[in-house]
C-alpha cells in the first residue's frame, strides 16, 4: 500500500516526531488517522503499511505500540438476530 494512501494527512508521520507523546495522546491521533482513511481502504492494511514504515525506527515508541494493539485487537462480535439471539443454543 502507497504511504499517502495508508497516511493520508500524515498524521501517523506527525505523531513520531512529537516529543513526550503518550499513549492516550497516540490513541486520540489512531482514531482520527482511522476516520481520514479514504473509502474502501483496509484499514488492517493500513495500519500494517505505517507499523511498517515507522515502527522499525521507533520500537519503543508509544505509536508503535498503539499500532500493534490495533493490529491484535479481536475480530468485531457478529450480531445473532432470529430465534438464535432469544433461545439458548446447546452448550451454552
Amino acid at each position: 500500500m502507497q504511504a499517502d494512501m495508508a497516511d493520508p494527512k500524515g498524521l501517523i508521520r506527525e505523531s513520531y516526531r512529537i516529543e513526550g507523546i503518550g499513549t492516550a495522546e497516540c490513541r486520540s491521533i489512531l482514531i482520527d488517522w482511522a476516520l481520514s482513511l479514504g473509502p474502501g481502504v483496509d484499514t488492517a492494511q493500513a495500519l500494517r503499511a505505517v507499523l511498517a514504515d515507522h515502527g522499525p525506527a521507533a520500537p519503543d515508541h508509544p505509536m508503535t505500540a498503539v499500532l500493534q494493539a490495533g493490529l491484535d485487537a479481536p475480530p468485531t462480535p457478529r450480531r445473532r438476530g432470529g430465534r438464535a439471539a432469544r433461545v439458548p443454543q446447546p452448550g451454552q
